[in-house]
């Protein structure tokens, strides 16, 4: 591992205990003002942030066994793959992730819910908030244009608090037309075109983790 790529992993690895202690602060949060105001949409949030603070962990357990095993000897030809498994678990989820989004905004457009709409926007604007600190924590050198030595491990948690944003804005946008044109399905259809995007990461990120896994060449 180069001098340069060995600072970019520590960097990545502190950017990402960041990340997660906010992520565990705002979910338990969410958790404890959902159970205290009765609300359901809290709740559900605060439960789903628990996710994405599981997926952030395994990008922070894998930094500490990079770490860990950095120049041993079980591991004769570095330790990079322990991230780009990781990040190959990660993007797992995050295609689940769009396609559980898709399934459910399919069933919401053919069997509509009553929407709380200030309740919603409220959530989907911490939502946002959240993320938009972590992205902003996250943003830097995590770009590397050597494919080789690209830090997917990071490049995939990257990918998980970005599509949260994502689907906050577009919850955001949805409800606010929902609320003051009621134009309920639209909800729906965003939350498609949303879990669609999220999907083609996943299947990017999965791509590229498992050519470097296999080692196979382009």
């Amino acid at each position: 591992m180069s001098e340069h790529h060995h600072e970019l992993t520590q960097e990545n690895e502190k950017k990402t205990l960041f990340v997660i202690i906010f992520t565990v602060l705002a979910m338990f949060a969410e958790i404890a003002y959902g159970y205290f105001t009765n609300s359901m949409a809290l709740l559900a949030d605060g439960y789903h942030m628990g996710t994405h603070a599981l997926a952030l962990g395994l990008t922070f357990a894998a930094y500490v066994l990079i770490r860990k095993f950095a120049g041993s000897e079980k591991f004769p030809n570095g330790t990079d793959k322990i991230g780009t498994l990781t990040a190959y678990t990660s993007s797992i989820f995050l295609g689940f992730t769009g396609v559980w989004i898709i399934i459910e905004a399919v069933q919401r457009f053919f069997n509509p819910l009553q929407i709380r709409f200030d309740e919603a926007i409220l959530v989907a604007v911490i939502g946002l908030v959240v993320n938009v600190v972590c992205i902003l924590i996250m943003e830097g050198k995590h770009h590397h244009h050597d494919h080789e030595h690209e830090d997917y491990n990071f490049k995939a948690a990257y990918y998980h608090i970005l599509a949260d944003a994502l689907t906050s804005i577009l919850a955001i946008g949805a409800l606010l037309i929902g609320k003051y044109f009621n134009f309920v399905c639209l909800d729906s259809v965003i939350g498609i075109l949303g879990g669609i995007l999220i999907l083609k990461w996943a299947i990017g990120l999965l791509t590229n983790t498992v050519k470097i896994l296999i080692d196979m060449k382009d």
